[in-house]
This record gives C-alpha cells, sequence and structure tokens, in this order.
C-alpha cells in the first residue's frame, strides 16, 4: 500500500473568463471544481491505475469535508486530522486571451497549531506500519514546523519504509538534512536547491542523501537516476489542454514503478505516461488509466551515460 501524504488539501477551481480587466469587475462565465493539493492529485493517480493507496491529510471546515468526500467517492479511504479554520481554495482562470492563461490565486488555507502537527504524526506512525511506500507532497498549513517532512521522514527512515518527497523551499532544505528514498524536483526546484541548471551536477549532489532522483525539465520530460543508472523519458502529445497537476501525477508514476518493484526504465516509463496522461483533459490534477495505457508504449526512453 501507498500512503499519500497532503499536509495541505484545496479545492482545485476552474474559471473560465472572456478577459481580465484590472480594476474592473470580471465576471466567470464556467466554473469547475476539483480536489485538489500535490498529495491528493497522486492520490487520485494511484487509485484510478489500480494502486492500493491512502490519504492522509490535515482536514479543515466544509471545504476539507467537501474534498474529504469526493476522495472517498472515487474511492479512496482516507484518514488525519481536523483543523480550525477552511482548506484552501485555489483558482486557475483562463481565458480566450493568452494574458492570463493558467492565472493561478491560491487561498492562505488553515493553521496549524503544535498539537496539530503532534496529532498528525501520531496517525502517520500508526499508518506506516500498513505501507510500504509513503509519497509526501506539497505545502504545510501555516504554523507548522520547518521540519515537518523532516520529522516525518526519520520516522519512515526508522521503520524502514521508502519515502518519495515532492515539495520544495525551506521544507525541503530540512528534509535533505536526513537520507530519503526518493525525491522529485522540477528544473527551478533543482537550480535552487543545488545551484545549478545541469541535470548531472544537480543528481551528482542529490545522491548524497537521495537514492531515487526525478528531475523534470517541463516539455523536455523526466529524468531519473536510480540503482546507479540515468534515463531520460519523454513522449510528444498533439495537445495539450491543462498541465495543472502533471508533477503530481508524474510523482504517483514513479511511486507506481517503484511499488511493482520494477526496473529504472519502466519506472521512468510509469512517471512520464502518467504526467503525460493529465495533459489530456481538463479535470485538473486527474489521470485516466485508458489514457496511461494508451501512452505508456509511445515513451521514449533513452539510457543516459552516468557519473
Amino acid at each position: 500500500m501507498v500512503l499519500s501524504v497532503c499536509p495541505n488539501p484545496s479545492i482545485d477551481t476552474y474559471a473560465w473568463l472572456e478577459d481580465f480587466r484590472l480594476g474592473q469587475a470580471n465576471r466567470i462565465s464556467t466554473q469547475q471544481e476539483f480536489p485538489g493539493g500535490k498529495g491528493v492529485h497522486v492520490a487520485m493517480a494511484l487509485k484510478e491505475t489500480g494502486v492500493s493507496t491512502k490519504l492522509l491529510a490535515a482536514w479543515a471546515g466544509h471545504s476539507g469535508t467537501w474534498i474529504k468526500s469526493m476522495c472517498e467517492s472515487l474511492g479512496i479511504t482516507t484518514t488525519g486530522v481536523e483543523l480550525s479554520g477552511m482548506n484552501r481554495k485555489c483558482y486557475t482562470f483562463l481565458s480566450e486571451t493568452s494574458s492570463i492563461q493558467n492565472t493561478e490565486l491560491m487561498e492562505p488555507g488553515p493553521e496549524m497549531t503544535r498539537d496539530d502537527f503532534e496529532q498528525f504524526v501520531r496517525v502517520f506512525k500508526k499508518e506506516c506500519e500498513n505501507a510500504d511506500i509513503m509519497v509526501m507532497s506539497g505545502s504545510w498549513p501555516k504554523g507548522a514546523p520547518e521540519t515537518a517532512y523532516q520529522e516525518l521522514i526519520a520516522i519512515a527512515n526508522e521503520k524502514e519504509k521508502k519515502v518519495i518527497l515532492d515539495c520544495s523551499g525551506v521544507q525541503l532544505e530540512h528534509a535533505l538534512e536526513v537520507n530519503v528514498f526518493g525525491i522529485h524536483l522540477n528544473e527551478h526546484e533543482a537550480k535552487q536547491y543545488c545551484g545549478t541548471p545541469d541535470v548531472q551536477d544537480a543528481i551528482d549532489k542529490l545522491h548524497e542523501k537521495v537514492d531515487l532522483i526525478a528531475l523534470t525539465k517541463g516539455k523536455e520530460g523526466l529524468y531519473l537516476s536510480y540503482q546507479g543508472k540515468l534515463v531520460h523519458a519523454n513522449v510528444s502529445l498533439e495537445k495539450v489542454i491543462s498541465t495543472v497537476g502533471c508533477g503530481d501525477c508524474l510523482t504517483a508514476g514513479v511511486a507506481h514503478g517503484v511499488s511493482k518493484g520494477l526496473g529504472v526504465e519502466e519506472i521512468a516509463r510509469y512517471g512520464a505516461a502518467f504526467g503525460a496522461a493529465n495533459c489530456l483533459r481538463a479535470d485538473l490534477g486527474m489521470i485516466y488509466k485508458a489514457d496511461v495505457e494508451q501512452l505508456l508504449p509511445r515513451v521514449n526512453i533513452n539510457d543516459l551515460t552516468y557519473g
């Protein structure tokens, strides 16, 4: 079982506008809402493709109740802690004008007290017992310690459980003070942490603490380094409808491959196919098994010279 950890879930909202005029009233013509947050996207992708998963999150207010109920309607088992306040909404504004394509606005969300965090840790320890892999994704609510992921990873390491991490900023910096099995970074996060845009140099630095490294560079695709091998994976798409959540789905694809005990090339294949599948539909952060199956044989895998 894969435990999907989402400390800061959201309601992801697609909102269509004719145009966006600063200082004037702007009317939304069409709106769609989806359960969101990086870890929620991971759980949905895993469930859709037949991987057993459980979602651990911090739920707050009626928005948290809605997110949880939507996930459970998809067959995802949920657990976690209840916070005061409301889970955030994240708006993606779209229109026929290119100037606001995929413009995002994000609410602040709830706050997490020290007691809330300690309760979250207790639930995590319990869920660790039944999980083979933990995927930890995204930001934390305000008030959570800057070492939150580091503390969870240390617990997982003690229990000899694999963790795949997808986060940024100070949480990433503290998390990489301990050993972690796997990590997914985009090129901007890798440059920020490693101080270099070069894939090989960044991977060399990360391997001091990490066994499996998934480094993504947008349309250029996925670089996956694991078990002494470095491969590049990419798949061409005729049309991209939405890229929101692609990185989360790619993380889920990597976790899928690891959970199945696959080799480096096949883990990369699943990562690239999951990420690309999310581009094919307007549903935010969601993939469909049929799309993944159609994309898998189309993924190009290239072995690269390592080290």
